[in-house]
């Protein structure tokens, strides 16, 4: 289930109206999930969050690891027409394999959990930096596979389009908007910081076009002034990149493009390395936007995006 693409379905349902590949489960899901009880949501949740979960562990394992029952598993396959969890999970192993997917990453980091439990025990308070460092590795290779080549160039299309491109990320998601602040200036592009210093995020946001680009950086449990600010964009016209963990957190509903960014999380700190190396592409896929666009002769200029 790829997961940095425009938010708008494009995957087909089969011939019984069931999904014909994980991306149309994906949609589906979407679809569908304001209508869903609480439990299903809990389920179609880690659904579009873990896929590979649900498609390699067993019903007990993947109703411990969200919280969730068995029963409510099936229940929830059912919900979307499948005759039972089975044949979803075989849905999204055959989209695995088709990638040529090795272990997921869900995995991968529930193995490494367990082993930084005895490290600091069996090798010092230095063994922190091997942890901290193992954790970002694995992090920042989920997310070159989940933003993808395709993702970054849409996104940077996104921004190379906007007339203003405004950027708002409060609390732990701030050192990714304040970096953006800087940096996409210096990629030629008018850029406004949504910071709400002194009260004034309203008055900011006044200022927010149908020809502008709004970039929303948001994390589990998603900020109410950045989600205020995605729905004044929208109210605008502006359109909405959101930077976020999940599709269904409240910025990615409304925004046109979603890049997902699950960061690492190691004894209870999580990093933002993975966000911030998004956040350079970005600005250095903008700086080479713009040098094309000089370069044939359009207006635009690049800078020191360092």
């Amino acid at each position: 289930m790829t997961a940095s693409q425009d938010n708008a379905p494009d995957a087909a349902a089969d011939g019984d109206g069931l999904p014909g590949s994980a991306d149309a489960l994906r949609d589906m899901i979407l679809a569908r999930y304001d209508g869903m009880t609480k439990v299903l949501q809990q389920v179609g949740r880690y659904v579009l969050d873990h896929p590979e979960d649900m498609a390699l562990l067993t019903l007990n394992e993947l109703a411990e690891r969200s919280g969730t029952q068995p029963s409510a598993i099936v229940r929830f396959a059912k919900a979307l027409g499948f005759t039972g969890a089975g044949p979803m999970q075989r849905l999204l192993r055959d989209s695995l394999i088709a990638q040529n997917s090795a272990l997921g990453y869900s995995e991968r980091v529930h193995q490494f959990g367990a082993a930084v439990e005895d490290s600091v025990s069996a090798g010092g308070i230095g063994a922190l930096i091997d942890e901290f460092a193992e954790g970002d590795i694995m992090a920042l290779q989920n997310t070159r596979a989940m933003v993808g080549r395709e993702g970054l160039a849409n996104a940077v299309a996104l921004i190379a389009a906007a007339r203003v491109v405004h950027v708002v990320g409060m609390r732990r998601a701030f050192p990714v908007a304040a970096y953006l602040a800087y940096a996409v200036p210096q990629a030629g592009k008018p850029t406004m910081l949504v910071d709400g210093v002194g009260g004034l995020a309203a008055q900011q946001l006044r200022a927010i076009g149908p020809d502008d680009v709004l970039i929303a950086i948001s994390y589990h449990s998603y900020a109410p002034e950045t989600v205020s600010a995605v729905e004044v964009a929208c109210a605008a016209g502006a359109k909405v990149l959101a930077i976020s963990d999940s599709l269904l957190s409240p910025i990615a509903k409304r925004a046109a493009q979603t890049l997902l960014v699950r960061e690492s999380e190691v004894r209870g700190f999580r990093s933002l390395s993975s966000s911030l190396c998004l956040a350079q592409a970005l600005v250095v896929g903008l700086a080479y936007d713009q040098q094309r666009s000089v370069a044939a002769g359009a207006p635009g200029s690049g800078g020191d995006a360092s």
